[in-house]
């Protein structure tokens, strides 16, 4: 059976919990306060991280994508994703909550995205305010970390934990920059399995989703294929890989010493390695999803002309 036969395995998803419907009517609801939205995704999934839903939530607000987790992505496939939004009139950033890097570009794309909208406001008699900012992103994709990196302080509740940020949040960022913090939500349906599946890998929706020991073969299979070298030298690997990913899975709980009683592995201590490392970034800095060709192809997103009449 072939990696493609195997993603075709996967269930199709469709579900939508009750907090994240929730979640969502919170969002229309608030969109009226905001003079920008700030979509947050994932470096290393760019596509499968953006929630195709979100050009209907937001309609004509104001909006820019900040490419958050930089530090866990290939470099040169960010640049490509940067260069693809820009190309297309789509503010974007690439940063990295961890270490900072990137945050007063985000800073100042955001206040001049959102002057038209706070010097309208002046113009009709009110005082001078802050840029007002909505974050919006899936779960799990670092919303919180992004928004205590700004603020310097733990300012809104953070865990690896998909969903951990429940209810609406206030930040003031200096002087001149409001964030809402937001619950993160996923769409009703995964048309693609491989969508599921790269959210899965980098932890965006809950591992006990899908069969997990069928995710970390799938992962290895990835990997194989796309990143043998890195395989080879984080699991200290020699010669030739072995043709599947389940097979791979094997090799390195053996080699990390995942063993049981009778010589046998411990298939699930060797998946949780494998999903944490990767995960953690300890397998190299990856990108699994390649820049569209057709400027169709992305999910979300629109130009800031078709702001302009705003």
């Amino acid at each position: 059976m072939t990696e493609k036969d195997n993603i075709k395995e996967l269930p199709r998803l469709q579900w939508f919990p009750g907090h994240m419907k929730k979640a969502q009517r919170m969002i229309e609801e608030n969109l009226k306060l905001v003079d920008v939205v700030i979509e947050l995704l994932d470096a290393r999934i760019p596509a499968s991280s953006a929630n195709p839903m979100l050009k209907e939530i937001i309609g004509k607000k104001p909006h820019m994508i900040v490419l958050n987790k930089s530090d866990l992505a290939d470099a040169a496939a960010t640049k490509r994703w940067l260069a693809y939004f820009r190309d297309r009139g789509i503010r974007a950033v690439s940063v990295d909550s961890v270490k900072g890097r990137g945050m007063k570009q985000l800073v100042r794309e955001a206040e001049e995205l959102a002057r038209p909208q706070t010097e309208k406001f002046v113009n009709k008699g009110g005082r001078a305010r802050a840029a007002r900012c909505m974050i919006l992103g899936i779960p799990n994709v670092g919303k919180s970390s992004l928004i205590n990196r700004l603020a310097g302080a733990a300012r809104a509740k953070t865990a690896d934990k998909p969903g951990v940020t429940r209810a609406k949040q206030w930040i003031k960022i200096g002087s001149n920059l409001d964030l809402l913090d937001t619950p993160g939500i996923l769409w009703p349906k995964f048309e693609d399995p491989a969508v599921g599946l790269k959210l899965a890998f980098t932890g965006a929706i809950n591992d006990d989703i899908y069969d997990r020991e069928q995710v970390t073969a799938l992962l290895m299979d990835v990997m194989r294929r796309d990143y043998p070298e890195r395989i080879r030298e984080r699991f200290r690997l020699q010669g030739e890989l072995p043709a599947g990913g389940l097979e791979l899975l094997e090799c390195i709980g053996r080699k990390r010493g995942c063993l049981v009683k009778g010589g046998r592995i411990d298939m699930d201590k060797a998946q949780n390695i494998v999903l944490n490392e990767f995960r953690a970034g300890k397998l190299g800095l990856i990108t699994l999803d390649e820049v569209p060709s057709d400027r169709e192809a992305f999910p979300t997103g629109k130009g800031e002309s078709e702001h302009a009449s705003e």
